[in-house]
């Protein structure tokens, strides 16, 4: 690990990488290599996840080369240095901010979306002009193979380098000195990277989860609202980090939802949906039982059935849900949605207030007081009115956690920004040379000092 980190920090420092015209050559490759190992991609997906070929384009493959696209609209941009003014107290001279990379970046992706959370954050590194270090999950071992092997193809290790191996090799590279860590994954492992990085003051970026809120008011299109919630849950089996986790429903609304999402799933999934082949399996044996274990101290109204040989599980409504019931202690990552029920907004907003803030929360309502409420009073990562998930699909909005979800955001120019340093440089003519600032003080200097800084 050590002569990787090294190889790359040399690489890095024959300054080829911060040539925009060189980091645009290698995102058109990149680019031009996903379009024609796509169907190999796709295979590496369906065998890990059991990902349909519609949904791994949809959420994974095509993201990816729309933010390519996006970055190679822009880049030119996006490097160019900034000027300033420099103000009269500082004449005469010129002030300008520049794009500086960090250097040598490792970038640690998770399970549940392995080509999206692996290509999107080293799309947004290289933009910015630096080596990268890529560690997969071993979770997705096909996928995994498959990307290190494309990526092998058209880069030499020196510059992009990914690293299979198990959490002893993830360890290791923690200890090396990184400029940057970017990490997606559970709170409890990103405690983990921050600690390790803290140990060498590198910065971090950290993707994290949590319990995201989806709340449904007396005034929603409750049809509307239970096929849309539906779909975030049906969604790569519910293991994502933005899905919906809990539901809070107002109480006039409960039977019809209930309804309605039992024919949402029944039109999306047919009869029985843990035989449907287009949905996303379980990652493994343990999360499945884990997940299953969750239904036990709840009533199930929708779904509840699961195949342990398929490790497929049908989208689920709990009813009779508690703040002590399994299901609300900890983030489910999974095809289950418990429900609660209120009647005053307030209520909603100190259930939600005094839990950690979550990476994303979702509304359904017609009603323009309770939208604002909900976006001038809750906090959280980002979210959707009317809608689940898709928001983290506009490559010009940031995605980003905040609290216990997270730290930092990317996508788009906030993706180059992340993985960017901003250096300041003023640059002082030596034709004039005020001497105010310089010692002895006296009143005159003060005077001048007083009349420049305020």
């Amino acid at each position: 690990m050590h002569q990787i980190v090294e190889n790359q920090r040399k690489f890095f420092q024959t300054h080829v990488t911060r040539d925009v015209e060189f980091r645009i050559r290698a995102l058109k490759k990149l680019q031009k290599t996903i379009r024609e190992w796509e169907p190999r991609i796709a295979e590496a997906l369906h065998a890990d996840l059991g990902k349909s070929a519609a949904e791994s384009y949809m959420c994974e493959i095509g993201l990816v080369l729309g933010s390519l696209s996006d970055t190679l609209k822009n880049i030119r941009k996006w490097s160019r240095p900034r000027r300033v003014a420099a103000g009269l107290a500082h004449f005469p001279s010129r002030c300008r901010v520049e794009a500086d990379p960090y250097g040598v970046v490792l970038i640690m992706s998770p399970w549940n979306y392995p080509v999206l959370l692996f290509l999107d954050p080293l799309v947004a590194a290289l933009s910015a002009g630096n080596c990268c270090i890529v560690k997969p999950s071993s979770s997705t071992p096909h996928t995994s193979a498959v990307l290190a092997e494309m990526l092998g193809s058209i880069f030499p290790a020196e510059y992009v380098k990914v690293v299979l191996g198990s959490h002893e090799d993830c360890n290791a590279l923690l200890e090396e000195k990184l400029d940057y860590i970017f990490f997606t994954g559970s709170p409890s492992v990103g405690l983990n990277v921050m600690a390790a990085a803290a140990r060498q003051l590198t910065p971090v970026t950290l993707e994290l989860g949590g319990k995201s809120p989806c709340i449904v008011d007396a005034s929603a299109n409750v049809k509307v609202a239970a096929r849309r919630i539906a779909f975030g849950k049906i969604l790569n089996a519910g293991q994502t980090c933005v899905a919906p986790d809990y539901l809070l429903i107002h109480s006039s609304r409960k039977q019809e939802f209930m309804s309605e999402f039992r024919e949402a799933v029944n039109e999306m999934l047919g009869d029985h949906p843990v035989q449907n082949e287009n949905l996303t399996h379980i990652i493994n044996s343990r999360h499945f039982k884990r997940l299953m274990g969750l239904m036990d101290d709840a009533t199930i109204v929708v779904g509840g059935q699961g195949d342990a040989e398929t490790l497929r599980i049908e989208p689920t409504l709990l009813d009779g849900v508690t703040l002590d019931s399994a299901c609300m202690q900890d983030e489910i990552f999974g095809p289950i949605l418990p429900m609660l029920t209120w009647e005053k907004w307030e209520d909603v907003e100190g259930f939600v207030l005094s839990r950690p803030r979550p990476l994303a929360s979702y509304l359904f309502t017609t009603d323009k007081g309770t939208e604002r409420c909900f976006r001038n009073h809750l906090a959280f990562g980002g979210g959707c009115v009317n809608d689940t998930i898709v928001h983290l699909a506009v490559h010009g909005m940031p995605f980003g956690g905040v609290g216990n979800s997270g730290m930092g955001s990317y996508h788009g120019k906030t993706g180059f920004d992340t993985f960017t340093h901003y250096k300041s440089i003023l640059k002082k003519a030596n034709w004039l040379d005020l001497p105010f600032r310089y010692q002895p003080y006296n009143k005159l200097k003060s005077a001048l000092l007083r009349m420049f800084l305020r």
